[in-house]
């Protein structure tokens, strides 16, 4: 059931939580600008969906092998600091991009040593600022921030492929350079917000149980655990963005604005579903709706897979992105909402680790399998199997499906 909470927008009074705000929007458009133009520059430079793999895998290989130092560092050390530096560093690596393109003449390898340098940047940067958006709002209103935080990110998603896609025509470095300027001014907004250091006793000492006490808790808590892991593995078998080149090229015949209104669409879905929970938070029946919501994922992936047709492409993927951002709200409420500010960090590093498997790593999971079988077959397949985990994950965790209200 959902209930109005129409306060949650009086968050835009809160300075910090607009430069917070201010710095994600940003952050949001340079990501998707720059996966755009990388997923078009690889593609143009290789023809492989393999290598579109590769460029998902390079990303999230460092937040994964990093994730328990990642962590402790959100934990320890001055967060806005963190994700600035963190930001200066993505910025760094548009910089190197768009060197590369306007060479000309280059090889792939160097794109993917930049990605991983983009991927190491990335997971320094999302535990620190994970753990420092519910230090900027009253807990009341935590449920509102998540959404509306969210609707920031999604709303530079939206914006950000089509853009992409538009300038691309005037040269990848264009891209490139555009989305190095995002990042340098979400560096200086972030590194705005009024410090919160950590009481120094509060301070975690790097041991090898501190180091694991966000993988600790997470596997303390069933409902938790259940929903990353489902987010996870849905996101992980039915995810077709890494291929949406292929079918913007050869399926769709769209060309490079195509793709950016294809990457667009998932955004805009979440953006229209974030603001409605901003709005109307839900507050009864949580559990079931998150497996419904999983569930409708699968099937519209099912639907973007068989279509031929540009405006039922577009339309399956919106729904792709309502059902996805169900699942995030529910998933980020819990975990943030629910754990202790001392270790917000090294618990917002494992679920950075879930959220990059179930997007990076699942790029590589489908341009591995599109190169086995093609294309469609593997969207289609993978949409299949998610509709199943849906069920599956209510019974392997009853917990989770009769959980009834967000927060305890």
């Amino acid at each position: 059931m959902l209930s109005p909470a129409p306060s949650g927008w009086t968050l835009f009074r809160n300075r910090d939580f607009r430069l917070f705000g201010g710095a994600r929007f940003l952050t949001g458009l340079a990501y998707q600008m720059q996966a755009v133009a990388v997923g078009w520059f690889v593609y143009d430079l290789t023809r492989s969906a393999l290598a579109l793999g590769f460029v998902g895998l390079a990303s999230f290989a460092p937040a994964m092998l990093g994730a328990l130092v990642t962590g402790h560092v959100a934990d320890t050390f001055d967060r806005r600091r963190v994700a600035a530096l963190s930001y200066g560093l993505l910025a760094l690596a548009g910089l190197g991009l768009m060197a590369l393109a306007a060479s000309h003449s280059t090889p792939v390898w160097p794109v993917y040593a930049l990605m991983v340098l983009v991927g190491t940047a990335r997971a320094f940067a999302n535990p620190a600022s994970q753990a420092l958006l519910p230090t900027l709002v009253p807990r009341e209103q935590f449920g509102s921030a998540i959404a509306l935080n969210s609707s920031l990110w999604q709303s530079a998603s939206v914006t950000g492929p089509a853009l992409g896609g538009l300038l691309y025509a005037l040269g990848p470095a264009v891209v490139f350079g555009l989305a190095a300027a995002c990042f340098a001014f979400a560096a200086v907004s972030i590194i705005g917000i009024r410090p919160r250091p950590a009481a120094v006793s509060a301070r975690p000492a790097l041991t090898w149980a501190t180091l694991l006490a966000g993988l600790t808790y997470i596997r303390s808590q069933p409902v938790v655990l259940g929903a990353i892991t489902l987010d996870l593995v849905a996101v992980l078998l039915g995810g077709a963005t890494a291929l949406l080149p292929i079918f913007a090229q050869e399926v769709l015949f769209v060309g490079p604005l195509g793709l950016g209104l294809l990457r667009s669409m998932p955004a805009l879905g979440s953006v229209a579903t974030a603001i409605l929970l901003a709005h109307r938070p839900l507050t009864r029946r949580v559990g079931p709706r998150l497996l419904i919501a999983v569930g409708v994922f699968g099937l519209a992936t099912i639907g973007f897979g068989l279509s031929t047709s540009l405006p039922l492409s577009m339309a399956c993927l919106f729904v792709t992105g309502a059902a996805d951002m169900v699942s995030v709200y529910v998933r980020q409420s819990l975990v943030q909402g629910e754990t202790p500010d001392a270790m917000r960090g090294r618990v917002a590093a494992v679920n950075t680790v879930f959220i990059g498997a179930s997007n990076e790593l699942g790029e590589f999971e489908s341009g591995t399998l599109a190169a086995l079988i093609g294309a469609v077959p593997a969207v289609v397949v993978g949409g299949v199997a998610t509709v199943a985990v849906a069920g599956l994950w209510g019974r392997l965790f009853p917990a989770l499906r009769r959980r009834d209200h967000l927060i305890t």
